[in-house]
């Protein structure tokens, strides 16, 4: 068959179907997703569980960490603030930071969490302040009362939680509290006994009775039995009988205040008087 001219022109002149990309087909993407499904599912799964991903993660992490310090982020200066009772040796023990150290290297939330393990570091706040000071903050324990227990001597804070059991002779002067769960109650009784300075001046050891009420022991030696309902109403009570009767002052023993209308005495045993010894004459 022949084809004139004419028709040779007009088939160069219809418009070529341009090929379309094999990776631009919608069979090309089902097969894509395969591949990495299962490259995740299979050679991924095995990449991670044989240690290859995480050890280069690491070892990414540390040259980029040796590269800041390279650059100058390194630390040169560890500050201090809100400490009294912990030393500061302590705080650089719990911190293991060295001068000179990658700053980036360094991580905070562990340092926050070593720091507030210290027996008198009740809160910590560290960071990193670029591009070489670390800034730690401490809010310290205040101690409160001093809790006897079991024959042993401990220090505690409002909490109740104990700060320390040896040297302790410093705290000598604070209230001595007395049973198993005296920590936890300590705090509010000692709110209540400031209501009255005058009588909580005399107050030496407070003992927790049946987990439900307080007896105190004044240093003079008496007594003061308090009761489990409304303990505060008792022990104005007890100031305003002291402030008109002076029994404190008395040669009494024991005061009980656990009934709500009136107050119990009772009086110290008197010395007996022995016979006077009369030389016979001879």
């Amino acid at each position: 068959m022949k084809i004139d001219n004419k028709g040779k022109a007009a088939e160069r002149s219809r418009p070529r179907r341009r090929a379309t990309p094999l990776w631009r087909t919608g069979w090309a993407h089902v097969v894509a997703v395969a591949i990495i499904l299962s490259a995740a599912t299979s050679g991924g799964w095995w990449l991670w569980s044989g240690g290859w991903l995480p050890r280069i993660a690491d070892q990414a992490r540390w040259a980029l960490i040796a590269a800041s310090a390279e650059a100058g982020l390194r630390v040169e200066e560890i500050l201090v603030v809100g400490r009294n009772e912990t030393s500061r040796q302590a705080l650089l023990d719990a911190v293991r930071l060295a001068r000179g150290a990658p700053i980036m290297a360094f991580d905070p939330q562990d340092a926050k969490r070593r720091i507030e393990a210290l027996p008198w570091v009740r809160i910590a706040t560290v960071k990193r302040m670029l591009p070489d000071t670390v800034l730690l903050g401490v809010v310290e324990r205040e101690a409160l009362a001093l809790w006897q227990h079991k024959g042993r001597f401990a220090l505690i804070d409002h909490d109740g939680t104990v700060i320390q059991d040896r040297g302790l002779e410093r705290f000598s002067g604070l209230l001595v509290v007395v049973g198993k769960d005296a920590p936890v109650h300590a705090a509010a009784l000692l709110g209540m006994l400031a209501t009255q300075p005058n009588l909580l001046a005399q107050v030496k050891t407070a003992v927790r009775v049946g987990g439900r009420r307080w007896n105190l022991r004044f240093e003079s030696g008496i007594d003061v039995r308090l009761p489990e309902e409304n303990p505060a109403s008792a022990w104005a009570r007890l100031a305003e009988y002291e402030r008109t009767n002076q029994v404190l002052a008395r040669d009494v023993e024991m005061l009980d205040l656990r009934l709500p209308d009136r107050l119990i005495v009772r009086r110290a045993p008197r010395p007996e008087r022995r016979p006077e010894r009369r030389d016979r004459e001879t």
